[in-house]
C-alpha cells in the first residue's frame, strides 16, 4: 500500500499517516500477520537536505530587502535633501517620475536574485530543473510588487529613517507570514487571509518549484497571476500617493 502525503501541509499529512498507519497495523494483528514495515521516501528531497529548502527562499528574502530599501529610501531621501519639489515641478509626468524610482529596484532585485541563484546551484549544489526564464520572470513581477510597496512606503515618510522602519515593519510580518518559517496552513484563519496578500508567500513556491521540482509557465501560472494582482495594486496606490503630492 502507498501513502503519498504533501509535505507542504504537514500537520494535516501527518494526522492522517497517524490514522492511516493505526488502521492497516490493526488489520494486521486481527489477520495475525506480520507487522508492517514503513519505508519513507520523500520526493523532492530524498535526503532531506536542509540547503534544498532555504537557499531557494534565501534567494527571495535577500531580494525583499534590497528592492525594498532602493525604493523606500529614494522618494523619502529627495524629500529630506529638498529636491523632491523640484521633481514635482519638473516636466515629467508622476507616472514617469514613480517609474524612475522603481526601476532600480526591480534591477537591484534581479541581481540580487540571480547572485544567490547561481551561488546556490554552484557552490551548494542546489539541483535546478525548471526554467531559467520563468526564475527571471518571477523576480522581476516579484520586484515590480515589492517597488509598490516601497514607492507606497516612501510617499508617506518625511525622512529616510521612518522609511528604513516602514520597510522593517512590512519585511518581519512578510517573511513570518511567507509560510518559510511555518506553513501557511497551519496558522490560525486571520493569518491565513494576511499571507494571501503577502506577495513573498507566492513568490517562495515559484522558487521552490524552480528549483526542485522543475517548474514551467503552466505549472507556476498559479503563483504568477497573484503576484501580477499585486503588483498592480501597489504601484497604482503608490502613483495615487505621487498624485495627491502634486495637487
Amino acid at each position: 500500500m502507498q501513502i503519498i502525503v504533501d509535505g507542504r501541509r504537514s500537520n494535516s499529512g501527518q494526522i492522517a499517516s497517524a490514522y492511516i498507519g493505526q488502521i492497516v497495523s490493526a488489520y494486521q494483528q486481527e489477520r495475525a500477520g506480520p507487522t508492517p514495515r514503513l519505508a519513507v521516501r520523500n520526493l523532492y528531497n530524498p535526503n532531506l537536505e536542509f540547503q534544498w529548502h532555504v537557499l531557494p527562499s534565501l534567494v527571495a528574502i535577500i531580494t525583499t530587502i534590497g528592492c525594498l530599501i532602493v525604493t523606500a529610501l529614494s522618494v523619502a531621501r529627495e524629500r529630506e535633501e529638498g529636491t523632491f519639489d523640484q521633481l514635482l515641478v519638473s516636466p515629467l509626468t508622476p507616472a514617469y517620475v514613480m517609474a524612475g524610482k522603481a526601476v532600480p529596484g526591480v534591477l537591484v532585485a534581479l541581481a540580487q536574485g540571480s547572485v544567490i541563484a547561481v551561488a546556490a546551484v554552484w557552490a551548494y549544489r542546489v539541483p535546478f530543473g525548471g526554467s531559467i526564464a520563468l526564475l527571471l520572470v518571477s523576480m522581476a513581477s516579484y520586484g515590480l510588487a515589492l517597488a509598490g510597496v516601497g514607492l507606497f512606503i516612501s510617499s508617506l515618510c518625511r525622512t529616510q529613517q521612518q522609511a528604513f522602519l516602514g520597510v522593517f515593519s512590512f519585511m518581519v510580518p512578510a517573511v513570518i507570514l511567507s509560510g518559510y518559517v511555518s506553513p501557511i496552513e497551519n496558522m490560525p484563519e486571520t493569518l491565513q487571509w494576511l499571507a494571501r496578500v503577502n506577495p513573498l508567500s507566492y513568490f517562495i513556491p515559484i522558487l521552490k518549484g524552480v528549483f526542485l521540482k522543475g517548474y514551467g509557465f503552466s505549472d507556476a501560472w498559479p503563483w504568477l497571476l497573484p503576484l501580477w494582482l499585486i503588483a498592480a495594486l501597489t504601484l497604482g496606490l503608490a502613483l495615487w500617493c505621487f498624485r495627491r503630492h502634486i495637487e
